[in-house]
């Protein structure tokens, strides 16, 4: 039986997860975790075969996560499910720890195959964006500039490109104004931008919007 971990801050989401998983006769839902703090606190308490892991949750998320739970539990394998389609973002997972990383919008019998795939210390990412990846290696010269953003300076632009204001960022991601306005100056900066008008007209050209 492969004991999962499931971490997303959407409840719904979680509930669907656990009623889909109850169905495989060889996957259990042992645990739930909201943020990543209780991922950590969670994981102190009981490991669990595989985690599967939402990577925009509030506060600690994203690889910075990923980066910590794999300095304490190394051999934790690490699932990531994520809504974002892009090869940058599972590059970035990938390089962080994680063994595997699969859509939102998969197809169940691809989770569950993700799922022991990875518990049994294989890896897996979903077919498009492995493709995705190849040719991000293979054109490695034609950087585009957002691939030159820190993951948190990723995740700021985001959610500026969302719609949401800076005190609604600094809340989701719980750190002060100050930082998130530093974060939104630096990625500006690297993007050759002046407003969010043009954040959105950036991401929309790079199919950045979700």
């Amino acid at each position: 039986m492969i004991r999962l971990m499931i971490a997303d801050d959407h409840a719904i989401v979680r509930s669907g997860l656990r009623q889909l998983l109850s169905l495989a006769p060889d996957i259990s839902v042992a645990s739930e975790a909201v943020d990543g703090a209780q991922v950590l606190e969670g994981l102190r308490r009981e490991l669990p075969d595989l985690l599967l892991l939402d990577i925009n949750m509030p506060g600690l998320s994203g690889p910075d996560l990923i980066v910590r739970i794999k300095s304490h539990w190394p051999a934790l394998p690490i699932l990531v499910l994520s809504m974002h389609n892009e090869g940058q973002v599972a590059a970035r997972v990938l390089k962080a720890g994680a063994s595997g990383y699969v859509t939102k919008d998969s197809e169940m019998e691809v989770l569950l195959g993700a799922i022991r795939r990875v518990a049994s210390g294989g890896k897996f990412i979903v077919p498009e964006l492995a493709e995705k990846l190849v040719f991000d290696i293979s054109l490695g010269s034609d950087q585009q500039p957002h691939q030159a953003l820190s993951d948190r300076e990723l995740e700021v632009f985001r959610l500026l490109v969302a719609g949401q204001g800076v005190n609604d960022i600094a809340e989701q991601l719980c750190i002060s104004n100050k930082t998130v306005s530093t974060h939104k100056t630096r990625l500006m900066e690297k993007l050759n931008i002046s407003s969010t008008a043009e954040l959105v007209r950036y991401a929309m050209q790079h199919g950045l919007l979700n």
